[in-house]
């Protein structure tokens, strides 16, 4: 078993370190609100640091999982940061949706400190993460990748190295794509059919075990219909992705029509006060346009 740090206790970081401590390892958690660190800490019988650097001191492996490119950035860097703490030899894995830019960026940090690095976003939402069921996408070198992946297989149910570093966030910005115009999509269907007089909970079970199921349509529909938006990953979260996305398009002389729609949608799902709803919300949009109660 490893000696392990995990960094960042959000929706998904909490059931993720739990995973590996139920897995065996010996893990230590860090979380920049400390009660929620000492909480993991006595449900899990574990340890927590108040800072990262001490979280990392002596581990194999550092897994991180905070909320952008500059919390990221944070928890690394400076003194205080996790690579001050960071053997030679040992392995870190930022499970963060941020830029192929900044994984870069610490990779390269590391490697003049003798550390591997792997780029490795989830998908799964909050409740792949509690039932141990991501997918995972990576970046790195197939040494690095080979020596994580055992590690990460306490939380994933698929686990994929799709290059050098960064491509583990170039492929999860192929992701929150799919699922922009994914939720979308469902969001217009179910709309449809509540104002067709159809019974939309009806009409998703039914069109869920033909070509037009999903994920999303499966396990959404009914909460979309009932206007129920607590489910994990947020609004303000998705706006986030679709931006590093949309940028690093931009970059590459892509062109990204339906994700820029969507991306603006989320900013009226914002307006209308649902930041912090889940990224399904999008059927409310709708029901305001038409004039229907929220």
């Amino acid at each position: 078993m490893a000696k392990i740090a995990f960094l960042g206790l959000g929706v998904m970081g909490y059931p993720m370190a739990g995973h590996l401590k139920t897995a065996g390892h010996e893990v230590t958690v860090y979380n920049r609100t400390e009660a929620k660190a000492e909480k993991w800490a006595d449900q899990h019988s574990g340890a927590f640091a108040p800072i990262p650097r001490e979280a990392a001191q002596d581990c194999d492996f550092v897994m991180a999982c905070v909320g952008n490119d500059d919390d990221l950035r944070s928890v690394v860097f400076g003194p205080d940061g996790a690579f001050a703490g960071m053997k030679g030899g040992a392995v870190f894995v930022d499970h963060t949706t941020a830029s192929a830019d900044v994984a870069r960026e610490v990779a390269a940090a590391g490697t003049e400190q003798g550390l591997g690095f792997v780029d490795a976003p989830v998908s799964g939402g909050q409740a792949g993460a509690e039932n141990g069921q991501l997918a995972i996408m990576c970046g790195g070198t197939q040494a690095d990748f080979d020596a994580a992946q055992p590690v990460m297989d306490a939380y994933a149910k698929a686990t994929i190295r799709f290059g050098e570093v960064g491509a583990g966030q170039l492929t999860k910005m192929a992701n929150q794509i799919c699922i922009a115009g994914i939720v979308q999509g469902i969001s217009e269907a179910l709309h449809f059919a509540t104002n067709a007089g159809l019974d939309a909970k009806q009409v998703a079970a039914l069109v869920a075990q033909g070509a037009g199921g999903s994920w999303q349509l499966s396990n959404r529909a009914e909460t979309m219909v009932d206007g129920k938006f607590d489910y994990g990953f947020a609004v303000d979260w998705m706006r986030k992705d679709l931006g590093i996305s949309l940028e690093t398009a931009k970059g590459l002389g892509v062109s990204l029509p339906v994700a820029a729609l969507v991306d603006q949608f989320y900013g009226d799902v914002q307006a209308l006060g649902g930041g912090r709803w889940d990224t399904s919300s999008l059927i409310q949009r709708l029901r305001v346009l038409k004039g229907d109660a929220i």
